[in-house]
């Protein structure tokens, strides 16, 4: 796995060799640019020589100076495109690792903070790549060049040169290093504000009703605040290391200059061509330096925001790792098995423990329990949407993840307590469920089916009825309807039920039921469920207490040997009873 920028870069060695070759040319450009300038310069007021003499050097300064312009875009050009690539890269990452577990994903920390990594801070990286890259390179040859140039015309200058150069790398690096540990704070500072304002924004009408808007308005404030100030601790750093940059820079040639003068006007040890081109070759030289002086402050900047990308991305991934064999499913649903299968959400966190169990094709299997005992997340192991941190689970005889992602997932269907819908369609929502892209008909069927047709068909605009976000306009039964018309429409071969039915009124609850039982004639279903009436016909039951299977077996057989199942369901009856 890739661990820092530099390895990021190195990727794309073709773009690196063509930004050394640009830097060579423009290291060339820029000494035949003073020679010309200055060759024009002592041509006409010292040599009198005539427009005539001079019209070749101006006509190569003009070529010199087109040459520069064009390296100088094209480099530009070319850091860009490397940073674009690298973005792109980082934001593909992101996005898989967060695609291929998305339940893990949502249990870590809050939306707002992985939005700011994946917009903030792969922003940031783009400095690294369109300004730091291009000008380490030019760096890399033109004061070099101009070193070696003068030293052949003046040697003296070429010492001063040598002796003051060394101060602004070194001053660089401490600037630099400070620079990446600012903005580390600054992009732990954003993520903060980002995942709070979305938190606060999500959960508005809830603060709303209990009166406490105002509180986390305030707090909203405290955050931004802190951003505020990091962000100016950056700049307060940039203005120093600017101020410092030129400091040095504008000595450094003052002290050049005095040398040439006394040189040229005291000793009269060199002639006015030599003192006036190492005069107009200094400036280049340091300004090759503090130009990498300020792209080494924002590749510092960068580094920091990349090591907030490096770490998410690091971050251990409990996802299935699918492979690519083939999941052949002809008429008969799967077998799956659980061997000693089990899951931690982290140390110190929830786990579940040595699962043990077979579900036969066609099997109606129920997981009860009380709250959290763990029977939503063995509902994920089987979905594979999480991977097992202990044992394994077999289908058909094979581990899930030798199978195709794609292979798995077109057999199963996952209707939860609170389905998504999304904004859309009610047609576009149902027609999400299909392995293909279904027709009209076939989303009317698989509505008739799941007993919503109805409803549709009363509303004025029918299959086509705009809904809002997360389902708004639809009741809790009618979200529940839609994802069972999903599953119609994608037939699958094995469906699990995360408690469907919990908070819905009797009749709507009668429906639902009957259109699960339909659903289940041809599929292997596991349903998550408190209800006695939805588990006690089940083919088996599997009873878990604080992440362990306690038992399994029919309801009458655990009635007969568990006292804790036995208890569970007296305190069910009476309620009803009541």
């Amino acid at each position: 796995m890739v661990r820092n920028l530099k390895e990021v870069a190195f990727k794309q060695k073709s773009s690196l060799v063509f930004l050394l070759i640009l830097a060579v040319i423009t290291s060339g450009a820029i000494i035949g640019q003073a020679y010309l300038f200055v060759r024009i310069v002592d041509g006409v007021f010292l040599q009198g020589q005539s427009y005539k003499a001079i019209l070749p050097f101006l006509v190569g300064l003009l070529i010199v100076l087109l040459i520069r312009t064009i390296s100088a875009y094209v480099s530009s050009r070319t850091g860009v495109r490397m940073a674009a690539i690298a973005k792109a890269d980082f934001r593909k990452a992101l996005l898989n690792k967060y695609a291929s577990n998305p339940v893990q994903a949502s249990l870590r920390g809050q939306s707002g903070e992985r939005v700011s990594v994946m917009m903030d801070a792969v922003d940031q990286v783009d400095s690294y790549f369109s300004q730091y890259i291009p000008q380490v390179m030019r760096t890399s040859f033109i004061p070099l060049f101009i070193l070696i140039v003068v030293f052949t015309q003046h040697v003296n200058t070429g010492l001063i040169m040598t002796i003051t150069a060394p101060f602004i790398p070194i001053f660089m690096v401490i600037i630099g290093m400070q620079t990446k540990k600012k903005s580390e704070e600054q992009m732990e500072q954003l993520g903060a504000f980002s995942g709070r304002f979305l938190d606060i924004l999500q959960g508005l009408v809830t603060l709303k009703l209990f009166g406490r808007a105002t509180q986390q308005k305030q707090a909203i404030e405290q955050s931004s605040i802190g951003f505020r100030d990091a962000t100016m601790k950056i700049l307060k750093i940039a203005f120093t290391s600017s101020f410092m940059l030129e400091l040095i820079s504008m000595l450094s040639i003052g002290i050049i200059a005095l040398e040439v003068s006394i040189q040229l006007i005291i000793y009269e040890s060199i002639s006015f061509f030599i003192g006036f081109f190492v005069l107009v070759l200094a400036p280049e030289f340091y300004n090759a330096l503090k130009e990498l002086g300020s792209a080494f402050h924002n590749g510092k900047s960068s580094m920091g925001a990349a090591n907030k990308v490096f770490a998410e991305l690091a971050e251990k991934d409990s996802g299935v790792q699918w492979e690519n064999q083939s999941l052949q499913i002809e008429s008969t649903p799967p077998a799956i098995v659980l061997q000693d299968a089990g899951f931690s959400y982290g140390e110190e966190q929830f786990a579940l423990k040595n699962i043990n169990a077979e579900i036969p094709s066609y099997g109606q299997i129920a997981i009860v329990g009380e709250s959290g005992s763990g029977k939503t997340t063995l509902l994920h192991l089987l979905a594979g949407l999480v991977a097992p941190s202990t044992g394994s689970i077999l289908v058909n005889g094979q581990p899930l993840s030798v199978y195709k992602e794609k292979d798995w997932f077109n057999q199963l269907s996952y209707i939860s307590q609170h389905p998504y819908i999304f904004s859309g369609t009610i047609a576009e929502n149902i027609a999400i469920g299909g392995n293909h892209d279904a027709s009209r008909s076939e989303v009317e069927q698989a509505a008739e089916q799941a007993g919503i047709a109805e409803m549709i068909q009363s509303l004025d605009a029918g299959y086509d009825t705009a809904i809002g976000e997360a389902g708004r306009g639809l009741s809790g039964g009618e979200k529940q309807r839609v994802a069972l018309a999903r599953a119609f429409l994608k037939q699958p071969s094995v469906i699990l039920f995360d408690e469907p039915t919990t908070g819905l009124d009797l009749y709507t609850e009668r429906m639902l039921q009957r259109s699960m039982r339909q659903l289940s004639k041809n599929a292997t279903v596991i349903t998550v469920a408190h209800r006695l009436h939805t588990i006690k016909h089940s083919d088996s039951i599997l009873f878990l207490e604080n992440g362990r299977l306690i038992a399994a077996g029919t309801h009458h057989q655990l009635m007969n040997t568990v006292a804790a199942y036995r208890d569970m369901v007296s305190v069910q009856q009476g309620g009803i009873a009541e």
